[in-house]
Formats: C-alpha cells, sequence, structure tokens
C-alpha cells in the first residue's frame, strides 16, 4: 500500500485498548438533515456504508438528540428508534468489519430552535430563537440520566461508541461558562461546580456502557468567546472528563456566537491544531483535532508534528468518500477536495434542507442519484469546461458514454478560475486540479482553444449535445460606461486589467463582494500565512487571554472601495448563511464603504456620479480612478436555435440555463443530474 509509506502517521493503526482504529482519519459529525427525512434511515445507512468502504478508521454520525428538549430532529431514547439505527451500524460494519461507528450525542441546549430549550440560567443565545427554560436540580438530574440511556441505547443498536458534545454553545458548553451559568448551587459559580455537568455526564455514560465502549468527548480547546475558558480551565476540564471515563477527547474551536470564522474557505488550512497538540501533553488518551484538514498530507504533518493522535475530516468525507483510498493507493491527485465554501452543507442545514457537497451532489443522496453504467454507448458534445460542463462530462465518460469536450478559453474551470482568484479562495484551485485530472482518468476528449460552432457540432455525428456554455456581464446601461477608467469583473479578476487606488464596485451580489475582497487585498498580506491570518481575526495564545480572543489587526486595505447597489436591501443579504457575515465583516475592517438604494447617474472624468435618498433626490460623486461593473450576467444560449434546427437533442445546463450569480453548486448539480440519466 504506496500511502503506508507515504502517509506513516496516517495509515497507522491505534490501539485503544479494548479496540483498534485500522487509521489515524475519522469522519467527523455532521448533522444532515437525514435524521429527520421518513426515509432517512435507509439513507443514511447507504451514506455512512459508502464511506466505510472508503476506507476511513472511524465514524461519527450526524448529532441526535438523548430527548425530545435536545431540540435536534433525530431521537435516540426509546428501543423503537435504537431499532431504526441497528440499519446504519449493519450497513457500515457489514462494509467493512474494521470500521468503527459513534453515535454523536447532542444536546442543543438554548440553541434548540423550540420553546422548551433548557439551559443552566435563562440566558438567551444571540443566535438562538427562545431564552432557555432553567433547569432545576431535577431537570439536571434528567438531563444526565438522558445522555447515559441514550449511550446505553446506542450501544444496543450496534454502535461502538459515542461522542458528547461539550463545545459550540450546546448544552454542556453553557454550564462551563460564567456568561451562559449565572447559578449560585452547586451547578455554577466556581470553576468546579461550572464543570460538574459535563463530569457527571461521562461517568454516568461509562457506567451505562461498561469499560469497552467507546466514549468520545468534544471539549472547546479555544472557544473564541469574550469571556470563555481560560487555558487553565480547559486543561482541567480534559483531564477530569479523562477520569470519568472518555476513551478519547476531540478537540472543537468555537462557539457559533464566535466572530472568527474557523471552517470557512479563508481560513488556513489545519489552523487550531497546535492548540490540540498543547493540550494532547496533559492528557494519557488518544486526542482528535478538527477544522480545515481536507488532505491526506495535511493530515500526515498534523500527526507528524504530534498535535493529535486522530484526525477529523468531516466535510472532505461529503466532497469525497474515496479520499483515504485515494490517498492509501497514491491517487492524491484524483481526491475531490473540500473547498470549505459550506453552500451545500452547513447553509442547507441551517435551511433545514439536506445537506449535500457543491463539489459532489451525490452525498446524502446516495440512494436516488446513481451513475451507473450506459445501457447505450452515446456519442455525447459538451459545449463549455465550466463547472456544469466539466461535471457533466467526466459523469457522462465514466458510465461509459463517449465524450468530446470543446471550450473556446485556453483552460478549463470557467467562472470557477476566476472565483480562484479571490483571496481567501486559494483551495478553489484544488477544484480546477480535480476536473483535470478526472477528465484524464474518465477518457473524456478535451479540446481547449477551440469555440464550437452549431455548423461543426452538426456535422460531427453526436447523439446528443450538452450546451454549459456559460454566462456573459449583464450590460447595466449607466451613462459613461465607456469611459477608459471602467473595467468589468471579468477584466480585473481573468484578465488582470489594471485599477487603481480609489474605486467604485458596481454590483454588491457575491461577485462584487468577492471583486471589493480582491481588491482590498494586499498581495501576500495573509492568504495561507497562518499568524497573519490570526493576526488579522483577533485569535491569540489561548494561555495569554481567555477563549484564545484578542484585539483583531487587520491590514490596511489596498485600495479605497465603494460597494453598491441599486436595491434597497442590505448589501450582501444574499451570501451564504454560514458565510456571508465573513465577507461583511471582512469587507467592514477594510473600510469599504456600502451604499444601497441608489442610482447611477453617469460616469466621466471625475469619478461615478450616484443619487441616493428616500426618492434618490440627493447627488453624489464618488471621485474614483476606476469603476468595475459586476452587475449580473446574461445566458450564453446562441447555439441553442441552430442545433435544434438541425435536429440534434440539445440538453442546456449551468449559467446557460440561469445565470443568477455564479452558482456553481446548481451547476454541478445539473451537470451530474443530466450525465447520471443520459
Amino acid at each position: 500500500m504506496i500511502g503506508s509509506t507515504r502517509y506513516p502517521h496516517v495509515f497507522s493503526p491505534l490501539d485503544l485498548g479494548t479496540t483498534r482504529l485500522k487509521n489515524r482519519i475519522l469522519m467527523g459529525s455532521m448533522h444532515t438533515g437525514l435524521e429527520e427525512a421518513p426515509d432517512g434511515f435507509a439513507r443514511m445507512a447507504e451514506y455512512f456504508a459508502e464511506r466505510a468502504r472508503g476506507g476511513v478508521g472511524m465514524i461519527i454520525t450526524g448529532g441526535i438528540a438523548p430527548n425530545l428538549e435536545a431540540g435536534v430532529g433525530g431521537k435516540l431514547s426509546t428501543a423503537a428508534e435504537a431499532a431504526q439505527h441497528r440499519l446504519i451500524t449493519s450497513a457500515v460494519h457489514a462494509a467493512d468489519a474494521e470500521v468503527k461507528i459513534c453515535l454523536q450525542i447532542l444536546h442543543t441546549g438554548a440553541l434548540a430552535g423550540t420553546p422548551a430549550c433548557v439551559a443552566p440560567s435563562a440566558v438567551k443565545s444571540r443566535i438562538g430563537r427562545y431564552t432557555p427554560n432553567e433547569l432545576d436540580h431535577a431537570g439536571i438530574e434528567k438531563q444526565i440520566a438522558d445522555f447515559a440511556q441514550c449511550a446505553a441505547l446506542a450501544q444496543d443498536a450496534g454502535y461502538d461508541g459515542v461522542e458528547i458534545i461539550g463545545s459550540a454553545g450546546y448544552l454542556i458548553s453553557t454550564f462551563l461558562v460564567e456568561k451562559t451559568n449565572l447559578r449560585t448551587d452547586c451547578w455554577g459559580g466556581s470553576w468546579d461546580k461550572r464543570m460538574r455537568f459535563a463530569v457527571e455526564v461521562v461517568k454516568r455514560v461509562r457506567a451505562a456502557v461498561g469499560p469497552r465502549f467507546i466514549v468520545i468527548f468534544r471539549i472547546a480547546a479555544m472557544d473564541m468567546l469574550d469571556g470563555g475558558l481560560a487555558w487553565d480551565e480547559v486543561v482541567s476540564l480534559a483531564q477530569a472528563v479523562q477520569a470519568a471515563g472518555a476513551t478519547i477527547i476531540s478537540t472543537h474551536f468555537c462557539w457559533h456566537e464566535a466572530p472568527v470564522p474557523t471552517i470557512a474557505t479563508m481560513v488556513p488550512r489545519a489552523a487550531f491544531a497546535q492548540v490540540t497538540g498543547r493540550l494532547r501533553k496533559h492528557l494519557g488518551v488518544p486526542v482528535i483535532t478538527s477544522n480545515r484538514i481536507n488532505m491526506p498530507a495535511v493530515a500526515e504533518s498534523v500527526l507528524a508534528r504530534g498535535d493529535a493522535d486522530l484526525v477529523s475530516m468531516a466535510r472532505p468525507m461529503l466532497a469525497d468518500p474515496e479520499l483515504v483510498n485515494k490517498a492509501a493507493h497514491g491517487r492524491d491527485d484524483e481526491i475531490n477536495t473540500c473547498i470549505a465554501c459550506n453552500q451545500a452543507c452547513l447553509d442547507h442545514v441551517f435551511a433545514r434542507r439536506t445537506a449535500s457537497c457543491l463539489l459532489n451532489p451525490r452525498a446524502c443522496h446516495e440512494t436516488e442519484l446513481e451513475y451507473l453504467p450506459a445501457a447505450r454507448t452515446k456519442r455525447v458534445a459538451v459545449v463549455g469546461a465550466g463547472m456544469a460542463g466539466l461535471s457533466c462530462a467526466t459523469v457522462l465518460a465514466s458510465r461509459g458514454h463517449q465524450v468530446d469536450l470543446f471550450e473556446a478559453a485556453a483552460e478549463l474551470g470557467g467562472q470557477f478560475v476566476m472565483a480562484s482568484r479571490i483571496p481567501g479562495k486559494e483551495e478553489f484551485r484544488e477544484t480546477l486540479r480535480y476536473f483535470r485530472r478526472r477528465v484524464e482518468v474518465t477518457g473524456v476528449r478535451l479540446h481547449l482553444g477551440q469555440r464550437a460552432t452549431a455548423a461543426a457540432l452538426a456535422a460531427g455525428g453526436y447523439d446528443e449535445v450538452v450546451l454549459a456554455t456559460g454566462v456573459v456581464p449583464r450590460d447595466p446601461r449607466i451613462p459613461g460606461q465607456e469611459h477608459p477608467m471602467v473595467r468589468s469583473y471579468v477584466d480585473v479578476l481573468l484578465h488582470g486589467a489594471p485599477v487603481g487606488k480609489r474605486v467604485a464596485v458596481v454590483g454588491a451580489g457575491g461577485i462584487g463582494f468577492d471583486v471589493a475582497a480582491f481588491l482590498v487585498h494586499t498581495p501576500g498580506d495573509h492568504g495561507p500565512d497562518l499568524p497573519a491570518w490570526l493576526r488579522t481575526w483577533g485569535v491569540t495564545d489561548p494561555a495569554l487571554a481567555r477563549g484564545g480572543l484578542a484585539t483583531p489587526q487587520p491590514p490596511p486595505a489596498a485600495r479605497q472601495v465603494y460597494l453598491l447597489q441599486r436595491k434597497a436591501s442590505r448589501p450582501g443579504a444574499g451570501l451564504g448563511k454560514t458565510t456571508g457575515w465573513i465577507h461583511r465583516a471582512a469587507l467592514k475592517a477594510a473600510k469599504v464603504e456600502q451604499l444601497a438604494g441608489l442610482a447611477y447617474e453617469g460616469i466621466d472624468d471625475r469619478g461615478l456620479t450616484i443619487r441616493l435618498g428616500k426618492d434618490r433626490e440627493k447627488s453624489r460623486l464618488l471621485e474614483v480612478d476606476s469603476v468595475v461593473l459586476c452587475t449580473g450576467q446574461a445566458s450564453q444560449r446562441e447555439l441553442v436555435a441552430p442545433l435544434q434546427a438541425a435536429g440534434l437533442m440539445v440538453h442546456v445546463i449551468g449559467g446557460a440555463d440561469v445565470a443568477v450569480e455564479l452558482d456553481a453548486k446548481r451547476a454541478i448539480e445539473q451537470g451530474c443530474r443530466l450525465a447520471a440519466a443520459l
């Protein structure tokens, strides 16, 4: 096995005393929405089994509630519910008997979206819907007993262990922090009393399941919360939980309320693993680290440094369930790397939709989106090598079809090439690498720098034609837009057109935010530079400040930028739920002035004149050197009519179908689903 030589730490087994893990990579917990779906257990069984076949050493399920007040949809508190879970454990163990699967017990506490939510004190979370009900002594005892009962039922259901989540602002963590635990009884006040609930939960769980069952406790090693845990408290809690019976300590970073991004694409890889390494030195049980570890080489370096015994790769297992097997056989260049965009996973879950993956629409849809061998081989032309065309062409070829992929540009990737040039989106280059390799592996015939014509396609003998010709910038019709200071976002991001020091960005959707981020950024001011990134967001040594929070020190902006939109709504209102706040905070730190509800009067040598006010009665001149147009897109569909007139079967996907922002999620899913059906 090549992987054991290249990644000796990753592929080293781990002895837990009572059982053994075959390697050091685990699939971390992710709530998917399947937990609440009518056919969710059958779908989860295949979802987890596919990851087990992919080579992972251990799997942790999405969060399962121990009782009704815990708030998450899936619950395990009865024997009947345990019987349903046996579908999952049986499927995983049948896929690979060596793979361990643990159920995560999740009590969301004050974050439960129900008026019945409970907490140590009636302190409303900034992001919670309800003020929680303060638990009395009997209520606390009931919650502890429910954790223990849930663990025992998980054992009956065939799980190899449980993970108790004691971080993120969920119930257990709210007992730990003074700002959410105002009690003065034996469950609050001093540190020993505040950590009592967490320790009691672990003790009762261990007593309920016996000595051989895996018990993982997830701790906020650095909660990044104002008034959060001090480092000595983190260490003493981990040691107390270890003494109470935890098999493994898993480190987590931040609460949901924290002002620091921890899992989005702009976070450097393995940004917090060294904190786990420091905690590990104080413990005698294996320790898991997590957050932005998305490739086997990153996992290997973390393990080799001694920062952890195990590496959690959660969303990377959505993107590529075969990640571990590919690493084992020296096929790293074929890994569909998680880019931490959150668009189809976390954003879906927060919108109460089934999770998936922007890069892999099969994730959580394994039972209904299948890439089966084609019953009849067809010759298919795919026009456009953006995300829609690439996904469609490679799935078609993997099913056995003969595929020609035409791209007018000199490189594949389309709009994704521009996205990869935005500071903080460097990970997008991994997707371009993946598709370049995927084209080779599947045998797609790629024709770069070749603009397909209707006549050539009609004469090509194709059974079907897929148009994934993408978009062109929409004309905003602003008086004076022909002025030399005016650029389109394509000019700036793709062709490197020069831009002055004072810039008006016209259009404040996703593209406008990206262009603004590009313009205020000085090359090298952070990107993959971890120390600079930590300074920018105000993250420091947790031994120096509670929660690891310091005053942010963003670098000075490279330009003065105005971000403008016609709509009166807040700029960036349509950005992703879990990442939009990050983009808004970054532009605010760069002193980008955002203006909405305006009209564009004209562009001339002085700059851009706009009209503001309730009735747009106020005129204002923005004395800028450059204007960058990010005013939407129009579909390129000029080949549709002549191809249909020639009698060809034509399919239109991606931006050529619907020109909405740069929606790679929809484009890739459209391409994959069409390819699965042809």
